[in-house]
């Protein structure tokens, strides 16, 4: 679906991206790449409807003349409606040649994160005038091998129940309190059928995959 947005707020944010510590090898680091402003030019130019009807007349036209114009444009990918539980998922492979490689290095996650840097400045379920979308970590997959195989374990916290998140989430409604600390409870490692009670920063020394988290705020 295309939008036609107000120039001076399309590429806002909901909290400044600047103020971010963008530690290289961060999770933070990872979301702002991956919802950096990219300049679309040359061979990667916009095919521009608007531009095209402009130049070569109505759209009946177009496709008897294969005439198309093409223009510079910019393009981010923004958060439009934060979700409930929020799901990341780690690239943990690269190209080798003609060979996928594992990637081993550590990412550092934190036990709360705010996803308002990454949110557009219209997100949908957010308050207005609010300036944080807050999570909290509660589950972890982690992968041990290689990418032919291996041995798939994950962390879960269990924790007391939330019982804002449904008035937030669902009904759109905000807290009065400002939530930034972790959901409490006791982490565990699971591994098949072998459980073990762990600390939070074994949780957050793991080789993540996949991070889970919910919405507090």
């Amino acid at each position: 679906e295309v939008l036609t947005e107000d120039p001076e707020t399309a590429f806002c944010t909901l909290a400044n991206r600047e103020d971010l510590n963008l530690e290289e090898g961060s999770i933070h680091h990872c979301l702002y790449q991956f919802t950096r402003n990219e300049k679309l030019t040359e061979t990667n130019k916009l095919l521009c409807d608007v531009c095209t009807q402009r130049h070569c007349g109505p759209k009946k036209n177009i496709k008897s003349e294969k005439k198309y114009v093409y223009t510079n444009a910019k393009k981010q990918m923004l958060i439009s409606l934060a979700p409930p539980i929020l799901t990341l998922h780690l690239k943990r492979f690269q190209q080798a040649g003609f060979n996928l490689r594992k990637v081993n290095r550590h990412i550092k996650f934190p036990e709360v994160i705010d996803l308002a840097p990454f949110c557009t400045a219209k997100c949908k379920n957010v308050t207005e005038g609010n300036t944080k979308v807050l999570y909290s970590l509660y589950g972890v997959v982690e992968h041990s091998g290689t990418m032919r195989s291996g041995h798939y374990t994950a962390y879960a916290k269990m924790r007391s129940v939330n019982n804002h998140l449904s008035d937030l989430v669902l009904q759109g409604q905000s807290l009065q309190a400002l939530e930034t600390e972790p959901v409490k409870g006791q982490w565990f490692h699971i591994s098949d059928t072998h459980v073990q009670a762990v600390s939070a920063s074994k949780v957050l020394s793991s080789q993540a995959y996949l991070l889970f988290y919910e919405r507090l705020l």
